[in-house]
This record gives C-alpha cells, structure tokens and sequence, in this order.
C-alpha cells in the first residue's frame, strides 16, 4: 500500500485505517492489541479513535478505547512514533451526559477533551484531531433533512476553530479534522480558517459504503476542490455488507451470535439496523456471489478503488477478520460490476443515509 497525504497536510497514510471503537466493548484489551500488532505487521499505519469510544456508547466504556491504545503504545517502545494516531472530540451531547455537561461544545470543552485524550492515550501529541459531529444540527447519523426549526449552536465555528488551532499552536495536535460534516460546514471551516490565519481542516469523516453514498451528492465535489480527504467509515454497513445477516437477519435465534447489530438493540435502532438497508444489502451481497465475489470482497474493493476515498476504516473484532478486509486489497471490480452496483443505486438510493 503507496502512502498518501491527507489533504494539504504531511501526514502519510495508508489507505487503509484501522478503527477501533470496539476495543473495550465488543473486544478485550488482550485481543485488541493483538489486533493492533496485526495491522502494524500488515503494513497499517493510520489508527482511529474517539473520546466516547468505546460502541455502543455508555459511561462505563466512554474512554476505554483510548486507554486501550494508550497500553498498548506503553508496552511498545518505539510503537507510537510508526503511526498517525487520530482522535476525536464528541460534538454536543447525544444523550451522553457522561462525556460532557450542557448542549454545547466550546472552547473550553475542546481543549479539555483534546487533554484527557493525550493522557488515556500515553502520548504527547495527536496526529489528527477531529470534531466527531457538528456542535450544530445537521442531518446526520439517519436524518435524512436539516430543519431550520431546529438548529441550535452555543459555539460559533470561529470559536470552535480557534481552540482547535490553539491545540495545534501548541504542539499537542499536529493536524485537525472534521466528522459527520455537510458541505456547509466544510466550506465555512475552511473559509474562516484562510480568513483568519487558523489551522485548516486537511480531512472528513463520513459514511461511504453500498448501502449509503450519500458523500457523492455534493460532499464529493467540494472536498475534491477544497482538497480535503475523506476518511470513509461503516465500508462493511455493520456487517449487513459481509453477507452474515443475509439469511437470519439481525435478530433471532440464527443471527450471528458475535455481529453489532444482533448483540445491541440500540444499533438497530440506527439507520443501520433498518429493514430496507439489510433488503438492499442483501441485493448488493447476491450481486458479489454472482460475479465469483463474496460480499465483503466486493464491498471493500467498492471502497478501496473510489477515487473519493482517501482511507476506509475498518472495524474488526478478530485478527481473521483484519486479514480477511486487508487481503481484499489491490482487488478491482470490473465494469459490468460497477454498472450493476450503480443499477441498485438508481433504484434504491441509499437505505442506511
């Protein structure tokens, strides 16, 4: 895997990033570190974490991903300085009173976060420091439309964007980025980033995956011309996309006993969890079959090969399962099974938006 720079900045990434917000949930600290030296010793070098991690969020686990790596960097010398280390600051509260009091997001909130993050993790720096959704209301995470009628924001952007260089200035994060963001919302970061000197955002990330391109209606545009990267996360949808889910469901008896969607009630809630999205992957995952595929091949080339990726995150609870997604590399799809991907779109457009 070649390297490459996130947006304007000198950080070089694999194309592929290994997420880890099922470290201290669904996967033990042992197993998660055996999974971190996997995908070192597969030639990863970009990880990504958050503050609230670990999934599903609750305050017994907010935190543990971070811990988890930060043990990990510990008790390998020498390990921290072979890998771009990304985290996130949570956006206001989403019902999780435990990361943080109130419903806004300043200033004073961000440094905070941004200083429990570098201890949890046992480093002095963080390598790209994200905002995990906007302190604004968007339509994100299953809204499908911005309602005027409820947009609130107590942290004006300008505010949020100078604490965000305010860590940068002074060395405790090297480059900053955005999350679950609209195309307003990058266009004004990086707008009032070159009006007033500030650091300026170099990624985003977003869900891209079969079940939801919603990133090529707008996003895909205005990053390419603001070069800035995308990071894409959910590349399987929760797994709807590796075919596990195809005959029993996510619920059941024969649902498989270890998927996200079958263990927590809350993730099929999401928009993940929905009937049509599991109805359209279904279609997507006989579609790999049917081409000598299987589903998780096809879903992850899909995203490997989109010329609007930067990095796919990948979310794994076994090493076998990081081997598997990383062997799937230098795959590329034919013609005839780009124009039947995009012949589902056109019907079905994005089940899990």
């Amino acid at each position: 895997m070649n390297l490459i720079s996130l947006g304007q900045s000198d950080l070089k990434v694999t194309p592929i990033c290994l997420g880890t917000m099922t470290f201290g949930e669904q996967v033990d600290e042992a197993s998660a570190h055996a999974i971190l030296d996997r995908a070192v010793e597969r030639g990863v070098n970009f990880i990504d974490t958050a503050e609230m991690y670990a999934v599903p969020t609750r305050a017994e686990t907010c935190g543990a991903t971070e811990t988890i790596i930060g043990n990990w960097f510990a008790r390998r010398p020498g390990m921290r300085n072979r890998v771009v280390l990304a985290s996130k600051v949570a956006g206001p509260s989403r019902a999780t009173p435990w990361i943080r009091a109130g419903a806004g997001m300043t200033a004073a909130d961000i440094t905070a976060s941004c200083e429990g993050s570098l201890k949890r993790l046992q480093t002095d720096v963080i390598d790209l420091y994200q905002i995990h959704w906007p302190e604004r209301h968007v339509p994100a995470f299953g809204q499908m439309y911005f309602n005027p009628e409820k947009d609130h924001s107590e942290t004006p952007i300008l505010e949020q964007l100078k604490a965000l260089d305010g860590l940068v200035r002074a060395g405790k994060v090297r480059h900053i980025g955005l999350s679950n963001e609209t195309p307003y919302g990058v266009h004004e970061f990086v707008r009032l980033a070159e009006q007033h000197g500030l650091a300026r955002v170099v990624s985003v990330q977003n869900p891209y995956a079969l079940l939801n391109r919603s990133w090529e209606n707008a996003m895909d545009e205005s990053c390419h011309r603001l070069q800035i990267s995308l990071l894409a996360y959910s590349p399987l949808g929760y797994g709807l996309l590796s075919g596990k889910y195809d005959a029993s469901g996510t619920t059941g008896p024969d649902a498989p006993a270890a998927g996200r969607l079958a263990l927590f009630e809350s993730m099929r809630k999401q928009r993940w969890g929905r009937a049509e999205s599991l109805e359209v992957a279904r279609l997507y995952n006989q579609l790999a079959r049917d081409h000598g595929l299987t589903p998780t091949q096809m879903a992850l080339a899909f995203c490997y090969t989109k010329w609007q990726v930067a990095s796919t995150i990948l979310g794994v609870t076994t090493v076998a399962q990081l081997d598997e997604d990383i062997d799937v590399w230098g795959t590329q799809l034919s013609p005839k099974v780009l124009e039947d991907i995009d012949a589902i779109r056109k019907q079905y457009r994005d089940p899990a938006q």
